[in-house]
């Protein structure tokens, strides 16, 4: 199945609308913008992305930044999000080879997080962001779930998702996230992290219509 129809299918679960497309100017724009909070990200992390810095890098007026992103914490969430999509056509290329939708999964989880890991800063300063986001932010917050949502829908093989593996898919975003900031503090080792991610990911098993005898 198409990208774009796993995310209408997604958002049709969530009630969440799709936003308005934007220009081919605008996107162009928007892309330049969040290239330059990652990089600036990158180099110095939370504290290094200032908003007149990533205005001048991606060459955008300051006032303009602020109508595609209000503050920094919407830019580095939508970073974030941004990340992830680039991370997701990464994966797709070359798919997991788990023999169960678990062991899929967790493979595809550690991939990821071990992407993170190459870039400490720009992880550090977009999990900060996300920790830090209030409702103001909610739209970012829900693309970077509903980003995270399709990665794992990908990995388990799964186009039509019941309520209960997608309560199962929302349980594990929640232990990677959680996981990310234990190791970004220091307070997890990736041996411990990888144990966590297969331990929640084995709900997918318990999920699964076909294992518990339910009609899919």
């Amino acid at each position: 199945m198409p990208a774009q129809a796993k995310v209408a299918k997604v958002e049709a679960r969530t009630s969440q609308p799709a936003s308005p497309p934007l220009t081919e100017r605008q996107e162009a724009r928007r892309r330049r913008i969040l290239h330059a909070s990652a990089q600036l990200a990158s180099r110095g992390g939370f504290d290094a992305v200032q908003m007149r810095e990533v205005a001048e890098s991606s060459q955008v007026a300051l006032g303009t930044l602020y109508r595609y992103f209000p503050s920094k914490i919407h830019l580095l969430v939508a970073t974030m999000q941004d990340q992830l999509e680039h991370m997701h056509g990464t994966l797709r290329k070359k798919p997991p080879q788990g023999e169960t939708a678990a062991e899929r999964v967790a493979e595809t989880l550690m991939r990821a997080f071990r992407a993170l890991q190459r870039e400490p800063h720009l992880a550090d300063a977009m999990v900060r962001a996300l920790t830090f986001a209030d409702r103001s932010v909610s739209p970012e917050v829900d693309q970077v779930s509903r980003q995270t949502t399709l990665i794992i829908l990908d990995a388990m093989g799964q186009e039509n998702p019941t309520p209960e593996q997608l309560s199962a898919v929302r349980v594990i975003e929640h232990t990677w996230h959680s996981a990310l900031i234990t190791w970004l503090s220091g307070r997890a080792s990736i041996a411990q992290v990888k144990i966590d991610i297969e331990t929640v990911c084995r709900l997918i098993d318990l999920t699964d219509p076909k294992a518990s005898g339910k009609p899919s």
